[in-house]
């Protein structure tokens, strides 16, 4: 049973995030891209903000992310929708592919849906116990007349 809802877990968030990213992977494009540290509006943090160009316009999207460390002029690829590329994103598997928040909220999610399964076949009634046991099943020819 574990091995069965475990596989099935996997393939349902895999699917999940394959159909799920914004721009989409399939119909978006990637471009190169380099680390700039800009400093914010009040002057006192650099933030890492990924440059890139799309024809003659420039455009920065935020590149800060939970364990993820750039340096200035780092090489990168964004992905970004042709209409809109000011909603350009980072192209790396730690951001675009798998965020904390999702992985957080499937893995919880896991969890609490096993247990409801668990706990709802854990302690069967003797009424369906003594069914599962005298069950025999209905021998059925190959091939029907």
């Amino acid at each position: 049973m574990y091995k069965s809802v475990t596989i099935l877990y996997l393939v349902v968030f895999v699917t999940y995030i394959f159909f799920t990213r914004q721009p989409d992977y399939l119909d978006g494009e990637i471009s190169s891209a380099t680390i700039h540290f800009i400093k914010d509006s009040t002057g006192k943090y650099s933030k890492p903000k990924a440059l890139f160009s799309v024809g003659k316009n420039y455009y920065t999207v935020g590149a800060n992310y939970y364990l993820r460390n750039l340096t200035e002029g780092k090489q990168v690829e964004v992905i970004y929708e042709t209409a809109h590329p000011e909603k350009a994103v980072l192209y790396s598997f730690w951001g675009y592919w798998i965020t904390v928040e999702e992985l957080i909220g499937s893995i919880i999610l896991f969890i609490v849906l096993f247990q409801v399964a668990v706990a709802v076949t854990k302690n069967p009634t003797a009424e369906s116990l003594k069914e599962q046991l005298e069950y025999n099943p209905e021998k059925k020819r190959k091939y029907d007349d």
